[in-house]
């Protein structure tokens, strides 16, 4: 039995990855008066710096409750994020590069949607971006426009009448945008990780794409680059 509607209306799922966007839709579902649920994931990513910044993201903004759910995204392969035998790009690429993880966002959303099944809430935000990132396929808006119609499919909730809403608010908006957002809701940036290949400490490479991306975002906005780099 589903809880009264104001409860549901409120509650949310918040994927968390401990990085500069995801952090941001928090504040902003926060923000917007969400009862929010942080998920993260141990996918086999190259480093666990990023689980660490998501854990205290969610602490220092206030999530409800925060949550790290494991899968082996390695054991497929087919990415420098997830296959320590292939080099993260440190120059610009074209075409889709190696840091794309196939299925990553799919099965994200997957397991959110579970979760907010589970929690009987009412939404799910991601915060995947389609104007200043790395040109993958699950980051475009037709691939959230599909994951919206299979949500009001394939859930318990839609069949009773309460379809979970999936919300992806920056998928139009700049880095320099995003960052602006966060910056006026009091996010601290420096609790952040971006990068494809942080050192132990959290350390930011300066050379990767997200780290490409990140700086140039922070200097278009005009804000101080927080990020804690190697060298």
């Amino acid at each position: 039995m589903y809880r009264d509607a104001e409860d549901h209306d409120r509650r949310a799922v918040v994927l968390l990855s401990g990085g500069l966007d995801s952090t941001t839709v928090l504040a902003q579902a926060l923000a917007a008066g969400y009862e929010c649920h942080t998920l993260s994931f141990r996918y086999g990513q190259r480093h666990e710096t990023e689980l660490e910044a998501a854990a205290r993201i969610a602490a220092a903004l206030g999530a409800r409750s925060h949550r790290v759910v494991a899968i082996d995204l390695g054991a497929i392969g087919g990415s420098s994020l997830t296959d320590a035998r292939m080099a993260v790009p440190e120059t610009p690429t074209t075409g889709i590069p190696s840091t794309y993880v196939p299925a990553r966002n799919t099965v994200f959303l997957a397991l959110g949607m579970g979760v907010a099944e589970v929690l009987d809430a009412g939404h799910l935000f991601i915060g995947v971006n389609a104007v200043d990132y790395s040109g993958y396929p699950d980051c475009r808006p037709e691939f959230i426009a599909a994951f919206r119609r299979l949500a009001g499919l394939a859930t318990r909730r839609a069949v009773e009448g309460a379809p979970l809403e999936i919300h992806a608010p920056l998928l139009e908006a700049t880095k320099a945008d995003i960052i602006r957002r966060g910056i006026a809701l009091g996010v601290d940036y420096g609790l952040t990780v971006s990068c494809y290949q942080a050192d132990a400490d959290g350390r930011a490479c300066g050379v990767c794409d997200s780290c490409r991306l990140r700086q140039a975002g922070f200097v278009a906005a005009g804000v101080p680059d927080p990020t804690r780099y190697r060298d």
